[in-house]
């Protein structure tokens, strides 16, 4: 048996799962903000593109590299949201179809990492982290590096990263939008990741997921800080129509950048039988070229925010976030709150420990809780005022008083 798996953690909602297991809840509805599912439902285009193509291309193997007109309209789409020159990212070297971000996510790890490196390659990532990230680095023979993110910035100290650090690392990743903070990550930052990753020779593997949920500017993307530069050397872009395009389940993005690394991962893919159904190819064909069901979801996230911040806002520090949907409050003890809030309301959310790890004598997560505002309009209010109603019950008050609010 792979000796990697021992050493893997329990996924989050394993974690919540048996947090809650003996708790008796109240007999209200369940609002569930512990996972990050949009569940919004899914564009009309969309859903047609996809039906209309179910008998396509069901008689042949899909190729894993994807049709030339996906991988054209998803060029199209990363050229016109990032400004980029024109031919700067060639459909046939430069774009990869994949499986939803996860899988890639995951599988880019395996292809860059040197098993046999001694001492063992780090992989350097955010901390609080998408819990990809560290089973990837692992299952890969790697040992993860954790950077734990700055609670004003919301984003790592990326310029500490030691130099000793640099010279073991093959492959950073970086979040931006970050999950959970909601913090985007700045022109200069970028620049100087990729300055830095290129003089190093580490992959620079940016999962940009949330980048089109935002409240305010959009967020930079690294493919136009990289095409200023006018090279895609040492580069990755991840990209995703789960967030995006409110359809989790089509599991469908795509990788851009540096076309020498994509082609060592498309071999690797291609073993691994990663390729996209037919008619997946053809909903996100449909997706990736249409805005206006993405504008509309991004007005709809901002009503939610908006009312978080009326609701909770007397109680909790409740801040717009630069993307994303998430919730990232501090609460003292967040197994305890998420177990209190569990049996007094019946409202789930996610203990923010079980996003991070203990590093460098810190836990970015302990005292934190996510809430993701996915549901309806109507159910997140209804699961916010809830929370509300449990915090008149439990005040916020001192660090110790939320440890000892919680277990009264």
């Amino acid at each position: 048996m792979n000796p990697g798996l021992a050493s893997l953690q329990a996924y989050p909602f394993e974690r919540l799962r048996q947090l809650l297991q003996d708790v008796n809840p109240p007999a209200l509805p369940l609002i569930d903000f512990s996972i990050g599912e949009p569940r919004q439902q899914a564009p009309e285009l969309v859903a047609q593109a996809l039906t209309a193509s179910l008998q396509q291309g069901l008689a042949e193997y899909p190729k894993v590299l994807g049709e030339l007109t996906l991988r054209r309209a998803m060029a199209a789409w990363a050229s016109r949201r990032f400004s980029l020159p024109s031919g700067f990212l060639d459909p046939d070297r430069c774009i990869l179809p994949v499986n939803g971000t996860r899988e890639a996510l995951f599988s880019i790890a395996q292809t860059l990492v040197d098993p046999c490196q001694e001492p063992k390659a780090l992989v350097l990532m955010p901390n609080p982290f998408y819990q990809i990230y560290e089973g990837a680095a692992l299952l890969a023979g790697a040992e993860p590096y954790y950077l734990n993110c700055d609670p004003v910035s919301g984003q790592p100290d990326y310029h500490a990263i030691p130099e000793a650090i640099w010279q073991r690392a093959a492959l950073i990743y970086v979040n931006s939008p970050h999950n959970p903070t909601g913090a985007a990550l700045d022109q200069d930052t970028l620049a100087w990741l990729i300055a830095q990753t290129r003089r190093h020779g580490v992959v620079l593997a940016v999962d940009e997921c949330y980048s089109e949920i935002y409240f305010r500017d959009a967020p930079v993307g690294v493919l136009a800080v990289a095409a200023a530069t006018g090279s895609l050397e040492g580069v990755l872009s991840f990209h995703s129509l789960s967030k995006r395009s409110s359809i989790p389940g089509a599991r469908s993005g795509f990788v851009a950048g540096d076309p020498a690394v994509l082609a060592r991962f498309l071999r690797y893919r291609t073993y691994l039988g990663a390729a996209m159904p037919p008619f997946i190819q053809a909903a996100s064909l449909a997706a990736w070229g249409d805005e206006e069901h993405v504008a509309q979801s991004r007005r709809t996230y901002a009503r939610k925010f908006a009312a978080a911040q009326d609701i909770l806002g007397g109680h909790l520090d409740i801040a717009l976030p630069d993307g994303g949907f998430y919730l990232w409050p501090e609460v003292g003890d967040g197994e305890a709150f998420t177990r209190a809030l569990f049996a007094s309301k019946h409202v789930r959310c996610l203990p923010g420990a079980y996003l991070a790890r203990h590093a460098h004598g810190l836990h970015p997560g302990q005292e934190r809780v996510r809430i993701a505002l996915v549901g309806s309009e109507e159910e997140c209010i209804e699961g916010l005022q809830r929370i509300r109603d449990f915090l008149d019950n439990h005040p916020l008050k001192s660090s110790q008083s939320k440890e000892s609010a919680w277990h009264s």
